[in-house]
């Protein structure tokens, strides 16, 4: 995930995309730079539930006890979103994951109001499934 923006260039590039139509192709820009997650990756335990899209999640504690991830999508904008959350939860451990509330951060990139229901609900259940795997690192 180096090739990835952090937290703060993240929100100042959704800050100059002049409309949804940009930060929706942003979107999918980031999902395209996720690293390729490995085939037999695909596997039911790192399937997300609740999702309309398939979604994997792996993640693991690295040496320093900050959570790794890695992850993929059958759908671009849904990968997209998926890098937006690893970017905002990157470097933190398990606890700090488990603790903070990334809702406000979607909030202030402008892109909630724009999910569709079911994007929206896909979004609440990649979050979800992040802090239950944080939990039990």
């Amino acid at each position: 995930m180096a090739n990835l923006p952090d937290k703060d260039k993240l929100a100042r590039n959704f800050s100059r995309c002049l409309n949804w139509e940009e930060k929706y192709l942003y979107v999918i820009e980031l999902g395209g730079r996720l690293p390729p997650l490995a085939e037999e990756a695909h596997r039911p335990e790192n399937l997300i539930s609740g999702c309309q899209s398939q979604v994997w999640i792996l993640m693991r504690k690295n040496a320093q006890g900050q959570v790794e991830f890695s992850g993929d999508s059958d759908a671009a904008i849904v990968k997209g979103l998926l890098t937006v959350v690893f970017i905002v939860y990157r470097d933190l451990t398990p606890q700090q994951i488990v603790e903070l509330d990334v809702r406000p951060f979607f909030a202030d990139l402008a892109l909630s109001q724009h999910l569709t229901p079911s994007r929206s609900q896909g979004l609440e259940a990649m979050i979800r499934a992040i802090r239950q795997k944080a939990a039990q690192l």
